[in-house]
């Protein structure tokens, strides 16, 4: 199980961004817009892996 490292304001902008571009998807057809799969999914799963390279948390949550 990966660790949570997303919380807060950037998990609610993960997932908009995300739900945006797979409509972009749905409304335009250009395939790009998939790439909208990868913050949705890191803001439903509350972990970014860029992040956890990086060192970077934003989740407020106590690290036990």
């Amino acid at each position: 199980m990966l660790k949570k490292n997303v919380g807060g304001l950037d998990r609610i902008i993960r997932i908009v961004v995300g739900v945006a571009l797979i409509a972009g998807f749905f409304i335009n057809g250009n395939p790009l817009f998939l790439i909208g799969i990868v913050p949705l999914a890191t803001g439903l799963l509350n972990s970014c892996l860029i992040y956890s390279l990086f060192g970077i948390n934003t989740c407020p949550m106590d690290k036990r």
